[in-house]
């Protein structure tokens, strides 16, 4: 099954930046798509630093629960991944591939077991066909290239409609620092983690609990704050790598003076991906942009915002280009939190919607029907104030998504 690119696709960066240290090679296995590639394979000098983290899901995937208990490891040096099949509710069989997989790789690479990290996404609870993976993965260890980000980006596809990646090149006191990710996400996409697969390299050299660290932060912020259909995936996994290859000091702790340019950087690139993956969220025709403040902290805000963001029937609304407002009041109020209707603000737009507990005096339908034509929409409610802001993005909920789904698995 093809789908025709999503409208929503943005201009992406136009150079994509080799990290050193890391390669990439890419096949066709045939284990679900013939005639595409569909496994990759990222490779890593020795002593590169690593961080993840992964879905929340009491149903995750084996290879989730293998990355997750080696990725404290201080030597890893691959990452394979494959598209079509997410090894997911497949018994002592999910368990056998993996094994299987990475033994294979392991051999090829001559490196141990344990340096290697997974992840698999597609279709749950079907066998995975091991042997064909595995007889494909010396196609991987022979055309290893550090120039083949946007070809990865393409193999490990699923409902995607085009490729996503981000890049960016920045100087410090003297030195270079590149960072370059792609991921892969476009249904089954709800916060409970970071919603989908990402792979994100740079070459700084950075201590390891540091990089753990400004993953986590950093998640909450941009993958953990995304939505398609309020579904979370069961294979969820962000990997960032730092191979310390830059010619920069070290970055130990919060308060070096390189911390936060990093911290930038990296929140732009995560950023620009989980965006990417909400403008393609299956059947969307429209980026929708939720920022909720004045609650009593950001944990509260964004859970109203998710509340809207995931409801079937403002989303459904939105691609309809109809101006129903009352749905954003009911989304706010199955939140069960407390408020005062009177300092409650509504805006579609620019436009002032609610206003003193009620509709403002000045609504103007015709203004907002026709701000609902663009293919971007903003919404923001204020409780009183813009403190505690949270930001989330989602997008609208069409006829196009039923369709894709119900013949994901033809």
């Amino acid at each position: 099954m093809t789908n025709s690119e999503s409208p929503l696709k943005p201009k992406q960066v136009k150079k994509i930046y080799t990290i050193s240290g890391v390669n990439l090679s890419f096949t066709n296995s045939e284990e679900r798509y013939i005639g595409r590639d569909d496994l990759i394979l990222i490779s890593f000098k020795n002593k590169s630093n690593f961080a993840g983290v992964f879905t929340k899901s009491t149903a995750a995937s084996e290879a989730v629960k293998w990355c997750q208990k080696i990725i404290k490891n201080n030597d890893i040096r691959a990452i394979i991944v494959n598209a079509g099949n997410a090894n997911v509710f497949t018994g002592e069989l999910g368990k056998s591939a993996i094994n299987k997989i990475i033994s294979k790789l392991s051999s090829c690479l001559k490196i141990l077991n344990n340096q290697i990290l997974i992840a698999q996404t597609g279709v749950i609870g079907e066998p995975l066909k091991t042997h064909k993976i595995v007889d494909a993965i010396s196609n991987l260890t022979d055309n290893l290239n550090s120039n083949n980000w946007e070809s990865a980006a393409k193999a490990i596809m699923t409902t995607d409609t085009y490729p996503k990646y981000s890049s960016l090149c920045y100087n410090f006191e003297g030195s270079k620092i590149h960072i370059t990710g792609i991921a892969k996400g476009s249904g089954m996409i709800a916060p409970n983690m970071a919603t989908m697969l990402a792979f994100i390299s740079t070459d700084i050299k950075i201590s390891k609990p540091i990089l753990q660290k400004l993953l986590e932060e950093i998640s909450e912020e941009t993958f953990n704050s995304i939505s398609v259909d309020g579904d979370t995936s069961t294979s969820d996994s962000v990997i960032l790598s730092a191979t310390g290859m830059a010619d920069n000091r070290i970055l130990k702790n919060k308060k070096d003076k390189h911390y936060e340019k990093f911290k930038d950087a990296l929140l732009k690139i995560s950023k620009d991906l989980a965006l990417q993956i909400v403008r393609d969220g299956e059947g969307a025709s429209k980026l929708i942009t939720i920022r909720v403040s004045g609650t009593k902290n950001k944990i509260i805000s964004k859970k109203v915002a998710f509340s809207i963001a995931n409801s079937p029937l403002v989303k459904t609304a939105i691609a309809a280009e109809d101006a129903n407002w009352g749905r954003i009041i009911m989304a706010i109020g199955k939140t069960n939190e407390i408020f005062d209707h009177k300092k409650l603000s509504i805006y579609i737009g620019k436009y002032l919607i609610t206003y003193d507990g009620r509709r403002y005096n000045e609504y103007n339908e015709n203004k907002i029907s026709k701000y609902m034509k663009n293919n971007e929409i903003e919404i923001s409610v204020e409780f009183g104030s813009k403190k505690n802001e949270a930001t989330v993005w989602t997008c609208d909920l069409t006829q196009k998504y039923i369709d894709i789904n119900g013949k994901y698995r033809s």
